[in-house]
């Protein structure tokens, strides 16, 4: 009985390909007490990996939030699988704005401790206390209320290369370090201010604005679906469009364009630019924006360092990653003091 993924993500881009099928790229979370999430876990791999599911999936005590593609002729029985699950019936589907059919190349599924890590006690605070949910309409209009502080739920990283107009966007490595930063730049307006959040897909945001109505605040708000709900809206409605630039998401395609307006920089040479790219250098694998021109120049290094690395035999580079762990303890995404103009 296969309980995990056996390809590898070049073998899988080959199948990908000979297939010939188009894919769409969705995500979807739900809340919900599961009793054994390892079992849950491993029923989820069975059902999906026949019908070429591939993704990044974390099972928890508390729910599921899930991020992956599936072949587009088998999307209808996909959906029929989520619905034959009472907490899933019905869930809201992402559909991605930009479709790529190698936007996911495995199919992962994790039992963690929790679907997103925040840091929280749940057992603290009434985590369904929630937020008001307000669709792209009702969002837009607490936009132009002046009495409205809307806040970006998301790390440094994800709105660099796109926010919402006046949107506060906290300089923050992890969605745990958010919490008590906006907790305390906020404070005085707890009864007075509209406070709407969002996030890319809503999770972020369905957690914080129970954490916040918990802290006190009176009048929270969260954008249902998050952004690429809101693209959705938008496009299909004719709505004014306040997002800016990209929305971030994490799987290959690392960004999806929402509006043509670039307002991030190449972190190398300062030029106009909102493409993540990893450094080439797997004993690296910085996270940073990249132009095409400091691409071509530097191999997709971040640094020198790097470059010089990539320039060794596969033997000598795998001889020097040995012993060495990526982690965003160790390489902050966009913050290595090589990148010269982002520092």
């Amino acid at each position: 009985m296969q309980l995990y993924n056996h390809l590898s993500a070049e073998e899988r881009r080959g199948l990908i390909a000979q297939a010939g099928e188009e894919r769409l790229t969705l995500s979807f979370y739900q809340y919900h007490q599961i009793e054994n999430p390892q079992l849950f876990r491993d029923f989820l791999f069975l059902n999906w990996n026949p019908l070429e599911v591939l993704g990044r999936i974390y099972v928890a005590h508390e729910g599921i939030n899930a991020q992956l593609s599936v072949p587009a002729p088998r999307f209808d029985a996909f959906k029929t699988f989520l619905d034959e699950i009472d907490f899933l019936q019905g869930v809201r589907l992402n559909i991605a704005v930009e479709q790529d059919n190698e936007s996911f190349l495995k199919l992962t599924i994790k039992v963690r401790d929790k679907i997103v890590a925040d840091g929280l006690k749940d057992s603290t605070f009434d985590v369904t206390n929630k937020g008001m949910h307000v669709n792209a309409k009702t969002f837009n209009e607490l936009l132009n209320d002046p009495n409205t502080l809307c806040v970006d739920m998301r790390n440094h990283y994800e709105s660099e290369i796109g926010h919402f107009e006046g949107a506060i966007t906290p300089d923050v490595d992890t969605f745990r370090d958010s919490l008590p930063l906006i907790e305390e730049e906020l404070a005085e307006h707890k009864a007075d201010k509209n406070v709407v959040m969002y996030c890319t897909g809503g999770i972020r945001c369905e957690k914080a604005s129970a954490y916040f109505k918990h802290k006190g605040f009176q009048k929270v708000y969260q954008l249902e679906g998050g952004i690429i709900e809101y693209a959705r809206q938008v496009k299909d409605q004719g709505l004014d469009n306040k997002f800016k630039g990209k929305n971030f998401v994490f799987d290959e395609r690392r960004g999806e364009r929402i509006t043509e307006e670039v307002i991030a920089q190449c972190h190398q040479c300062g030029a106009p630019f909102d493409t993540h790219v990893n450094c080439a250098n797997q004993a690296c694998h910085l996270l940073f924006i990249q132009c095409e021109a400091c691409q071509a120049k530097t191999q997709t290094c971040c640094s020198e360092a790097c470059q010089e690395i990539v320039n060794l035999t596969d033997a000598e580079q795998k001889k020097r990653r040995q012993g060495t762990h990526n982690s965003n303890k160790i390489f902050k995404k966009g913050r290595s003091n090589v990148l010269k103009f982002k520092q």
